[in-house]
């Protein structure tokens, strides 16, 4: 089977309804994930709490109650169908190199989400924390690691950088086959915004880490915003970003009516 055929046949895929439905899903699910994730940012700017401020932390939150734990099959199907969508994109699209690269980078990243879900609706859950910190400590252990992890850090600086731009040039429009109206538009700029501010403070710290060879201080989203609740004014900055994080939630689950697929 040749290149033109494998992409063809991708693109039957991709454009299949089924395909389409699963993706749809998965932004469901990511509104569902934002939400939860905006709620434990206000508990631990308001209220000292110590839930993990990212994916494992909202994931936690369902596997806390028997309700929960049927959302998180729904969960883990809708992340996993926007990876299937994203890798049909990867190979099936002809918009160049750059855009397969992209499709592919975050097929990987709903792929990993949809795995998390599934293992906390099995019940074996994980932190992504401390995934983070083990995975710098083992790269470090290598030679040319720190250079290796700063690297990382200055592309998950240069994601967060994007996800600010696009948000505050509403460049989110792009992904949508028409205006969902000025409301859920606002939300969507200020959740990529504060999406954005978080995604820089993270890989700042691995920048840290690898600076001065410490990989416990590469903590992933949770370490970021409770670095920025340190700073001064640090619960009003963690209220705003929870704010933002739960517009992002909204933003998304108007995307699955709207999204461009």
């Amino acid at each position: 089977m040749d290149a033109s055929s494998v992409s063809h046949r991708a693109r039957r895929v991709n454009d299949s309804p089924a395909t389409t439905a699963l993706a749809r899903g998965g932004y469901v699910a990511s509104g569902i994930l934002h939400l939860l994730l905006a709620l434990i940012v206000v508990q631990i700017a308001w209220f000292g709490s110590s839930a993990s401020a990212d994916q494992s932390g909202a994931l936690g939150v369902l596997a806390g109650n028997p309700a929960g734990r049927v959302l998180l099959w729904v969960v883990a199907g809708g992340f996993a169908g926007l990876a299937v969508w994203q890798v049909t994109e990867a190979i099936g699209t002809p918009a160049g190199a750059g855009a397969r690269t992209k499709a592919a980078a975050k097929a990987v990243v709903y792929a990993a989400l949809a795995w998390s879900a599934l293992r906390f609706a099995q019940g074996a859950p994980s932190s992504s924390g401390a995934q983070s910190r083990d995975a710098t400590a083992t790269l470090m252990a290598h030679s040319g690691g720190r250079i290796a992890v700063a690297v990382l850090g200055l592309v998950v600086v240069g994601v967060g950088a994007y996800h600010v731009r696009k948000g505050w040039t509403r460049g989110f429009r792009r992904d949508l086959v028409k205006s969902p109206g000025r409301f859920v538009e606002a939300a969507g700029r200020w959740g990529y915004v504060a999406k954005g501010v978080a995604l820089v403070i993270v890989g700042v710290l691995f920048v840290v880490a690898a600076q001065r060879a410490q990989p416990d201080q590469a903590g992933g989203l949770d370490a970021a915003l409770r670095t920025l609740g340190d700073q001064p004014f640090g619960t009003l900055l963690l209220t705003l970003v929870a704010a933002g994080l739960a517009g992002y939630g909204v933003y998304s689950f108007f995307r699955a009516r709207y999204a461009r697929i």
